[in-house]
């Protein structure tokens, strides 16, 4: 059952992090003198959702390993 709400609270999280990109990635649409600085400020919040992500995945799969075995 931890597991779950683990799983639950970093997809949030990712879900979280993705909005906030977006959120940056409209703006920068609309204020075309900072559009650099806010894509940049997207895509290291998309960054932060993947790492997240990965860092989920590759904990399942080193659970799920001795398992396995």
């Amino acid at each position: 059952m931890n597991g779950q709400i683990n799983g639950h609270a970093i997809f949030e999280n990712v879900r979280r992090y993705r909005g906030i990109a977006s959120l940056y990635r409209q703006t920068a649409a609309f204020r075309p003198g900072q559009r650099w600085s806010l894509l940049q400020q997207a895509s290291e919040w998309e960054a932060r959702a993947l790492s997240e992500l990965e860092a989920y995945f590759a904990a399942r799969a080193d659970y799920a390993t001795p398992l396995a075995a």
